[in-house]
């Protein structure tokens, strides 16, 4: 071959690798690129302001305060001190060597943050001594700051997000914050806005000298929704971490007998003159379920419901399952109607927590039992609200809704608006089944409640009250204070359940609670200052350190 050819490939090879390595470099390996442009240009984040949470009544509730993040980029960085950066951001120096070390696996020359969400004052210190530290700078952003003490149970919290979270969801970057629970959970995509970011030029100390191609890059971030709630922060008298609106299973005790008393008129096993004498209670094969109500004559519908008699709701229990020509045909029957009530299944509300309670139906007997020859007796406690039933205090409200409504409910929600649009995912009526006709008496009895039977030392002088006290029995301790209620009788505005733990019986606890609670949302104030002061400064602690026996009262 000649050697002027081999000369030439030689060189032309040469001459083609290294063309090759300088496309790898700058076309296909953006690596240098990148390094090139961070020295020169920094893209900076614009966390977008999380939307404000607003009581009922316009109260701010949750907004956001300015904090700051301390980013660096490992490739600008140089030797420093690194005991005094961490004395300045107020962390401990084996911290910040791990967060650096995090920082340098993720990339040397692409930023990222290691101290997040410093606060306004150690931002104050740490700016003046920046300068420094090369390498590093301060990206702004925001925290929650709450206005209340109250409530916490349903806005919830916000935490940063974990690796885990990213690969799910691509929209968000380590380092982000989301929703754990509550609202802030619940309504995440409305809240959160979406960010922006900003390009600027700086110089070899990483100083901001002025905005990348006079700001053309640049985009805004856009705000989360502001949401309004339906919760009125005056109300809210404690401050749990453990939601037991939605989480906590209880029986309803009496309060249940109201659902009773409609199944039995919409079955037409009873009429509101239909009566029963009370014997102390109710008698059948053996089986005495006791009774307090005092009443010695025929008991009606209204009186039993003034009265809290629980003969007449055993023998109304009983009387529904033996329409039926087998006791699980009844059962089932009753079963239906109750949970038309949204009773024993999620609510499906917006809030991402809860429980569905339990109504028990002929299928869970026939296994619990282990016999199918079991009759409206095996079961009589139902009658009564006790037994396997159990419901949630949200559920027992929605109840109590229902039945001022006369039939019907909305899903109990916790936003009403986001920005300025309703939330219509809760406006559709959801009907029971009980005919709208039959609610009547059962409302006249639960005004005579405050007129003259259990609740009578918790009435209103000008709010026609409707409730229902309940004792629910208690296997681990003292037995629960529980009520329901709604007022105005004939414009229901507001409806509620009370569950005071231990109470005792709910005309000593929950009536009253429940009683101040309609009187502050419909007026605005409590004029009852004494019985408010009684509640608040109620206390039960010392009774619980005496031994004896349990209290029974309806």
């Amino acid at each position: 071959m000649n050697k002027a050819l081999i000369v030439f490939l030689f060189f032309g090879l040469t001459c083609a690798l290294f063309i090759g390595r300088l496309f790898d470099l700058q076309i296909l390996d953006d690596r240098y690129a990148l390094y090139a442009n961070e020295n020169v240009i920094r893209k900076e984040r614009m966390y977008a302001p999380r939307g404000h949470i607003y009581d009922r009544n316009g109260k701010l509730l949750v907004s956001n305060v300015p904090a700051y993040d301390l980013m660096v980029v490992p490739s600008q960085t140089t030797a420093f001190d690194s005991l005094d950066l961490a004395r300045l951001v107020s962390v401990a120096p084996t911290d910040l060597r791990s967060k650096l070390k995090k920082a340098r696996r993720y990339s040397s020359y692409r930023s990222s943050a290691v101290i997040r969400q410093i606060s306004a004052r150690s931002f104050g210190a740490l700016q003046e001594h920046l300068h420094r530290f090369p390498g590093f700078y301060v990206q702004q952003r925001a925290q929650r700051s709450y206005a209340h003490v109250g409530a916490a149970h349903a806005l919830g919290y916000i935490g940063e997000v974990t690796e885990g979270f990213v690969r799910k969801n691509a929209r968000y970057r380590m380092g982000d914050l989301h929703g754990v629970s509550g609202i802030e959970k619940a309504y995440e995509e409305e809240l959160r806005g979406r960010s922006g970011a900003r390009y600027i030029m700086v110089d070899v100390h990483n100083r901001e000298q002025s905005a990348f191609a006079d700001g053309a890059y640049d985009t805004l971030a856009v705000p989360g929704w502001d949401i309004h709630s339906t919760l009125d922060i005056d109300l809210q008298l404690n401050k749990p971490l453990f939601d037991r609106a939605v989480l906590a299973e209880y029986p309803p005790g009496s309060p249940f007998k109201l659902i009773n008393a409609l199944i039995g008129l919409q079955e037409q096993v009873i009429r509101p003159s239909s009566s029963f004498s009370c014997r102390n209670g109710f008698h059948a094969k053996g089986l005495h379920v006791a009774c307090h109500c005092g009443t010695d004559r025929p008991v009606a519908l209204r009186l039993s419901i003034s009265k809290s008699c629980n003969n007449y709701y055993c023998q109304v229990f009983k009387k529904v399952i033996e329409k039926y020509p087998t006791a699980q045909e009844g059962l089932d029957m009753w079963s239906t109607h109750v949970r038309s009530f949204g009773l024993g299944n999620f609510l499906n509300n917006d809030l991402p927590t809860g429980r569905r309670g339990f109504v028990p139906n002929a299928d869970y007997y026939d296994r619990a039992l282990g016999y199918t020859g079991w009759g409206a007796t095996t079961m009589i406690s139902l009658g009564i609200g006790q037994g396997e039933l159990v419901l949630t205090p949200i559920q027992m409200a929605n109840m109590s809704a229902a039945i001022a409504n006369r039939g019907h409910y909305f899903t109990p929600h916790i936003v009403r608006l986001i920005g300025d649009r309703k939330n219509k995912a809760f406006l559709d009526k959801k009907h029971t089944s009980i005919d709208p006709g039959h609610f009547d008496e059962v409302i006249e009895g639960m005004h005579e409640v405050f007129e003259k039977g259990t609740a009578l030392a918790s009435r209103h002088d000008s709010i026609a009250m409707c409730g229902k006290t309940g004792t629910a029995q208690n296997p681990h301790g003292q037995d629960h204070s529980i009520f329901i209620a709604f007022a105005p009788k004939d414009d229901p505005r507001i409806a509620l359940s009370i569950i005071v733990e231990n109470g005792y019986w709910g005309s000593r606890w929950a009536a009253p609670i429940a009683s101040l609670m309609m009187e502050h949302y419909l007026t605005g104030k409590v004029a009852r200052t004494g019985l408010k002061q009684r509640m608040v400064e109620g206390d039960l602690r010392a009774e619980y350190a005496l031994a004896g026996p349990k209290q029974k009262q309806p």
